[in-house]
């Protein structure tokens, strides 16, 4: 077992070094992001809570038409139906994918407008999974950094116990100290950092989509395909499981007018109006909040979802509350609806999952123990750092050393982890590459 011991220390330093600034990153944005609702509450109070300074009232269709005239050039995507005392807010977007809320008071009045790609929650969001410059490389940037961390979290663990790091010693040193809280603090979170790492998973470029596919593939399992990225499609608040899921279709008067597809079908003859299928959702037991998707084309449906990870102040509701409706959109008839209970065992895994992740699965509770998981977490990191600065030479990188051949059995594990974390596999043979050139250049100098 002793000779795993080099090379795991080795990787262990290596992962630790070149995904530092990233686990720094990715530590502090989701440190801010756990209390965007209580940020977003107070910063936008007139958005979210004031009235227009209009008369009179408006229906919804009408509050709609409005803001097409007055948006030109932009579709609505989505109407997030709210719960008092929030305003409830349209969703609108162009062609550039440039998307804008508007807040509409009781009485359907417009109150305010933003520009939903510089909210705060969005902003925080942004930084978090691909650092506000987004493409897939930097996606699986981080993806390959929380791949690596959950290596890091089981390669730290046995490192701990192999070493003997936490029996006290007679020797009083600061190197032997700081390594000791490192590997303290690393078992006290281990556990914690895991569950948070692997329920952020799913959003990932990479993996997310292996779970999207596994899925499609087993329906009993996870119900229906698991979206790997938030999607930017009409569906962005639709509960995890039904994202992907083929809708019904509507029936249409075979003598109505032929309406061509766009993005959404608004004001077709014969539609039932918003406050219809309002109506109908609640019939259906789909109480506020929920959002509503307008048809996609002239055999569309309306969707009406109440999801647990929405993104959205005021709207994400409990896991088991999370539901799926669709209603012909000329009948007003429930066509379909999928409950949570409806869900496999995947599919109720990240229902609970990412609202855990995101620290509002057990209201308050869920953030306080994030923030002190994320600050522990950081402080791990700073006495790794401590300690490798103790042990560092000025004149060299000061890596751990590579004593001997990596064993079987370390290779075997390794291998496993691979195939389970595709980009991690992808990243150890990059490693061992440069490994064999750094083992090259060493023999040579040796020789010599």
């Amino acid at each position: 077992m002793h000779k795993i011991f080099s090379p795991i220390r080795r990787l262990h330093f290596y992962a630790a070094f070149f995904i530092t600034p990233l686990l720094l990153t990715l530590s502090l944005t989701g440190i801010g992001y756990l209390f965007y609702t209580n940020v977003e509450n107070n910063i936008y109070q007139d958005e979210f809570f004031s009235d227009s300074h209009t008369k009179g009232h408006q229906s919804l269709d009408d509050a709609i038409q409005e803001i097409r005239d007055v948006y030109k050039g932009y579709e609505i995507q989505k109407i997030s139906i709210m719960d008092e005392p929030y305003n409830n807010r349209v969703t609108i977007g162009d062609e550039d994918g440039e998307s804008r809320y508007i807040f509409l008071d009781e009485h359907n009045q417009r109150v305010a407008n933003q520009n939903a790609k510089f909210t705060y929650s969005n902003v925080l969001r942004e930084t978090h999974s691909s650092l506000m410059v987004g493409g897939s490389f930097v996606n699986y940037l981080v993806e390959l950094a929380a791949c690596w961390t959950i290596f890091m979290i089981i390669s730290g663990v046995y490192l701990t116990f192999k070493s003997n790091v936490l029996k006290k010693t007679k020797k009083k040193t600061s190197f032997l100290f700081n390594r000791r809280i490192h590997a303290i603090i690393g078992l006290i979170i281990a556990i914690p950092i895991f569950i948070i790492v692997l329920t952020g998973l799913p959003w990932s470029a990479f993996m997310g989509k292996q779970i999207n596919q596994f899925a499609e593939e087993h329906p009993k399992l996870g119900y229906s395909a698991l979206k790997a990225t938030p999607p930017e499609s009409e569906d962005n608040e639709l509960p995890w499981a039904t994202r992907n899921k083929e809708k019904p279709s509507s029936k249409k008067d075979p003598h109505a007018d032929h309406h061509g597809a766009t993005s959404s079908v608004i004001g077709a003859e014969g539609q039932q109006s918003l406050e219809s299928i309002i109506s109908q959702a609640e019939n259906a037991k789909v109480k506020k909040p929920f959002s509503i998707v307008y048809p996609a084309d002239d055999k569309g449906v309306f969707t009406v979802s109440k999801s647990s990870n929405t993104g959205v102040t005021g709207l994400d509701v409990a896991p088991k509350e999370e539901t799926t409706a669709y209603f012909d959109q000329y009948s007003g008839k429930r066509l379909g609806q999928v409950d949570y209970e409806d869900y496999g065992i995947v599919g109720k895994w990240f229902s609970f999952g990412i609202p855990l992740h995101e620290g509002h699965l057990f209201g308050t509770a869920n953030k306080i123990i994030n923030l002190i998981v994320c600050l522990t977490f950081i402080a791990g990191i700073i006495f790794g750092f401590l300690t490798w600065m103790k042990r560092k030479n000025a004149s060299s990188f000061s890596a751990p050393q590579l004593k001997g051949s990596i064993p079987y059995g370390l290779i075997a594990f390794l291998i496993v982890l691979g195939i389970i974390m595709p980009l991690f596999g992808a990243s150890l043979i990059v490693v061992g590459i440069v490994e064999y050139f750094i083992w090259k250049k060493q023999k040579k100098i040796s020789q010599k």
